[in-house]
Order: C-alpha cells, then sequence, then structure tokens
C-alpha cells in the first residue's frame, strides 16, 4: 500500500492513548496539565500536545516513565521518540500524532507551549 494513500486516523479527546496519558500523569502528582488541540492549525507537527510539570527531576523522570508504562499497556503505543532524559529539564515523548511535554517549572516558563501555539485551543485539566 502506497504511504500517501494510507488512511490516517485522527486523534480526539476521547481517544484511548489521550485518556491513559492524562490519566498517568495525574496518578504520578504531574501539575499545571493542559492539553493543547492542534488540528485546526495547518503547521502542526501533531493533533495535540499534553504539557505537565513536575516539581523536581525525579518526578520528571517517574510521570515519564509511567507515561510511557500505561501507554504501552492500556493503549498499545510505544513512542516514536523521546528526548530530554538526560538532561532532565524537559522530557518530550512523541507518540505522533499526540506529543508529552513533561517539563519542570522553569523550563515550562521560558519556553511559554500555550504561547507559542496560542490558536491551539486549551484545555486544562485538574485531578
Amino acid at each position: 500500500m502506497n504511504n500517501s494513500k494510507r488512511k490516517v486516523v485522527r486523534l480526539n479527546r476521547n481517544s484511548k492513548i489521550y485518556k491513559t496519558i492524562i490519566h498517568a500523569i495525574h496518578e504520578k502528582k504531574g501539575s499545571n496539565v493542559v492539553s493543547m488541540d492542534l488540528r485546526k492549525i495547518p503547521e502542526a507537527v501533531a493533533d495535540f500536545f499534553i504539557i505537565c510539570e513536575a516539581t523536581n527531576t525525579t518526578q520528571l523522570k517517574a510521570i515519564a516513565d509511567f507515561v510511557e508504562e500505561e501507554v504501552k499497556k492500556k493503549a498499545s503505543e510505544t513512542p516514536f521518540r523521546h528526548e530530554g532524559r538526560q538532561a532532565l529539564q524537559w522530557i518530550l515523548i512523541d507518540y505522533i500524532n499526540i506529543v508529552v511535554h513533561i517539563m519542570l517549572p522553569e523550563p515550562r516558563k521560558f519556553y511559554q507551549l500555550e504561547e507559542l501555539w496560542s490558536d491551539a485551543q486549551i484545555m486544562e485539566h485538574e485531578d
């Protein structure tokens, strides 16, 4: 089958992977959890960004590990790639259609992803 003809499955907020990621972040006490719906933005690299904060590097790694573990177990997905496990300031987990950003407070303030993608519909996720 030609890749360009392959049907692309669009995610939504009811998708198993989306719900699993939000739940995993809350389980490990991630804070300031938001999702950004990028589906209406032509230049967007994914359908959704999910962003959260960790208070320290131990929690940052614990959230990232748990997200990957739970998504593999409950949604049968493994990341296309992940970055930031060495620097432990901002871990990015890329599932192609959904990208998870787990950040310490300083990098989150500095990079302001919510401002950068201000055209996105943003939803806050309280635990």
